[in-house]
């Protein structure tokens, strides 16, 4: 029996919504900014991917299916093989060239883990997503000021 947990994070990005989901959308790039995934590989079928995270000394991996996916506004994943879980990020375009990026994550775990996420497994699992979704803000913005430095060249 388990339970569903989910967590949900954001941080605001200064760059188009084209270029931040141009940037996530490229899957195998994700270890650039989230601490705990050291892969992802995609496979023949393009909305399949395989991931692999590594905390602590524990790895973990599975397989990961796009559900939906409109550019610029949502990609909404589930797994389909190893560890359970599922989730969506979201982009909000702003004016100036701001987009607020919303990851929200679902991960299964026995009963026994809502105690434990109660305790401290949520806490250390949002803020990591949080860091993240902090670099992810901090790599993006320093690509697109890059590729507006190159293209100004």
């Amino acid at each position: 029996m388990s339970d569903w947990l989910e967590h949900t994070v954001q941080t605001e990005v200064t760059i188009p919504v084209e270029y931040a989901w141009s940037l996530w959308s490229d899957l195998s790039a994700m270890p650039r900014w989230m601490k705990w995934i050291d892969s992802v590989v995609i496979t023949d079928d393009p909305e399949i991917s395989a991931w692999k995270l590594g905390t602590n000394g524990l790895t973990f991996t599975w397989k990961s299916r796009i559900l939906k996916q409109i550019p610029n506004q949502i990609m909404q994943w589930e797994s389909i093989g190893g560890l359970p879980n599922r989730g969506a990020v979201r982009f909000y375009g702003r004016p100036n060239n701001v987009t607020i990026v919303k990851l929200s994550i679902a991960y299964a775990i026995p009963a026994i883990g809502q105690l434990m996420d109660n305790l401290f497994l949520g806490q250390l699992v949002e803020s990591t997503l949080q860091e993240d979704l902090e670099r992810f803000r901090v790599y993006a913005q320093a690509d697109f000021a890059k590729e507006n430095q190159s293209a100004a060249s």
